[in-house]
């Protein structure tokens, strides 16, 4: 081999180990660096006429696709966990611990002990406030935890408006990267760090929102969620909330609008978790703060009326005064029966809005909830009652406001065993119902199903009557002119607390927990799911955090910096260098004898 092409072997060194250190120089002082890949030259031998050499071919940055794509998974599952936990943790604050002073279950348990205490000395001023101080507690307790859970449900809508920008921002600077890595001409070392920001952009984006990577040959990516719906593919999709009806679409690079607000379209991330909150944990929890507010109005306000017995023709039922005018929306009539021996409760509830009927369901505990218009008077509600139960039952107007409902005669088929209705009280005297708790306005609370439902937000407008805070005689005196040492009235209010059962019908209360039972029960069921919930959310938070951790651990293994082995990097560059440079010298002074000799 001549003097040129070690002279020219020795020069192609020390250009590669000038590459490779700037590499190295590079590595070192982006140690550290999140989202930083180490780099390292490759280098290919080449073979000449008279010799070898090598080259530097390109930068290589440490990448693994399948990690990567793992770990994208992973901050989607671990953010949408995260955010979900934050609210929970904030709406255990509001609630507070079972028993603790000012949570629900006290609050209620000290207003239940001052009634039956009234029940004990009625004719007792001093008893009677204390009833009254701890029912105005209660509602306070009712409308603060139903703001509570409001502010709750607006932050989260304002958080969903600002990640929504965000993730359009990132998508944007994403599609442009793409537009980046297809030019051909940028220089490997400028497209590395390209590509570092490219894998920034992408985690960044999935901890907004879940998304599944397609990593093509020349860098570029194309985004779709889990669900499969792309967000990013030559264009970049763009995202817009209406925190009013609740749409958070997506406008497609394809051109189409998708509501991503849907169940199941967006699993994770903060938007998942946001909108998870949003459309069911805080929905859930106003709707059973709503059904515990309601139940407590009810055990107060409604008066029973026992049907009478009756029979005609070997049939056997009973009739029951219906009165269409006090008769309100969301009043019902109970019927009991047994069918082939199994016993089964029906509630013919009044509805007037035509768009919710017809109605026939189940409610929490088991209760047939039959919906039907009382506005046409007697006539139409026998004729739509009979259609509702069928001909096993024998449905008429037995005349002077006197509704029958009789069995069909016929032994171990159908057996009328109880009729009923439950109406609303609208006066403070007159029965021993009491409306003391009252809606806006002082309207008394029927729980109609009309419109939107009166149970809908009741808990943020719950109020005491004003009469009776005025007067708390009216605890004790049903009827004008009653003695104050008489308890019937607080006796049967005690009872009608303790004792009435209610359902959450037509899903009231959410999926996640239908309420059924009394006031007390249900309470303890809401307690006790949110205390569920909240620990498992906290807990699943904790879980994601260690999986996130280990493999952050792991990518920084495979792809971060190693000091103590880049500085021996160094040195294995430093003394090839010095090889090289050495060799150059040699030769300089072999050139520069032959030049002297040839002179």
């Amino acid at each position: 081999m001549g003097l040129t092409a070690t002279l020219s072997n020795a020069l192609g060194g020390m250009k590669v180990n000038q590459s490779a250190l700037d590499i190295v120089s590079r590595n070192v002082a982006n140690a550290g660096t999140p989202g930083y890949h180490r780099q390292s030259l490759t280098i290919v031998d080449s073979a000449g006429i008279n010799s070898s050499l090598v080259n530097a071919q390109g930068v290589e940055r440490a990448f693994n696709q399948s990690l990567q794509s793992y770990y994208t998974r992973q901050v989607s599952d671990t953010a949408g966990a995260d955010i979900q936990a934050q609210f929970l943790d904030r709406l255990q604050t509001f609630m507070g611990k079972p028993g603790s002073a000012g949570s629900l279950d006290t609050v209620f348990g000290d207003f239940q002990n001052a009634l039956s205490a009234a029940a004990t000395s009625p004719d007792d001023y001093a008893v009677r406030a204390t009833v009254m101080t701890k029912a105005q507690s209660l509602v306070e307790t009712l409308n603060r935890l139903s703001s509570n859970v409001a502010d709750m449900t607006r932050d989260v809508s304002s958080q969903i408006g600002a990640r929504v920008n965000d993730v359009n921002a990132l998508l944007k600077k994403l599609d442009h990267i793409n537009d980046t890595l297809q030019d051909v001409t940028v220089d490997p070392t400028a497209r590395a760090a390209v590509l570092d920001q490219r894998d920034r952009i992408v985690s960044s984006i999935a901890e907004i929102m879940d998304v599944r990577v397609d990593y093509r040959v020349n860098g570029t990516v194309a985004l779709t969620t889990r669900s499969g719906i792309g967000i990013l593919d030559h264009e970049a999709g763009e995202l817009s909330f209406d925190p009013n009806n609740g749409r958070l679409d997506l406008s497609t690079p394809s051109g189409h609008l998708i509501d991503l607000a849907q169940p199941g379209t967006l699993q994770s991330g903060r938007l998942g978790g946001l909108l998870a909150l949003r459309e069911s944990l805080l929905g859930e929890t106003q709707a059973q703060l709503d059904s515990i507010a309601a139940a407590l109005a009810q055990a107060f306000s409604t008066q029973h009326t026992a049907g009478t017995p009756t029979s005609a023709s070997g049939r056997e039922g009973f009739t029951v005064p219906i009165d269409f005018v006090g008769f309100k929306p969301g009043n019902d009539i109970m019927l009991e029966y047994t069918q082939n021996g199994r016993p089964v409760t029906a509630r013919i509830v009044r509805v007037d809005d035509p768009t919710k009927l017809p109605m026939d369901s189940f409610d929490a505990d088991g209760t047939r909830v039959i919906g039907l218009s009382f506005t046409g008077g007697m006539t139409d509600l026998v004729a739509g009652l009979q259609q509702a139960l069928g001909p096993n039952f024998a449905v008429a107007d037995a005349g002077g406001g006197l509704l029958s409902i009789m069995d069909d005669g016929a032994p171990g088929l159908t057996s009328v065993t109880g009729l009923s209705t439950r109406t609303t009280a609208t006066s403070a005297q007159g029965q021993h119902a009491l409306p003391l708790f009252l809606d806006t306005g002082g309207v008394p609370f029927s729980n109609s199903l009309d419109g939107r439902g009166q149970a809908t937000g009741f808990a943020a407008r719950i109020k005491l009557n004003g009469a009776i805070v005025a007067d708390n005689r009216l605890l004790v005196q049903g009827v004008p002119g009653t003695t104050l040492g008489d308890s019937s009235r607080v006796d049967y209010l005690v009872g009608q607390l303790s004792g009435m059962s209610f359902g959450a019908s037509g899903g009231r209360a959410g999926t996640g927990l239908r309420l059924g039972g009394t006031v007390g029960q249900m309470i303890a069921q809401t307690i006790n799911f949110q205390g569920s919930r909240i620990s498992a959310g906290l807990d699943a938070r904790d879980s994601q955090m260690l999986t996130l951790e280990a493999l952050t651990t792991q990518m920084q293994s495979e792809y971060g910096v190693n000091i103590d082995e880049e500085m021996a990097r160094l040195m294995e560059l430093q003394n090839a260098y010095a090889a090289n440079a050495r060799i150059v010298s040699v030769v300089q002074e072999l050139l520069n004898e032959l030049m002297r000799i040839a002179a």
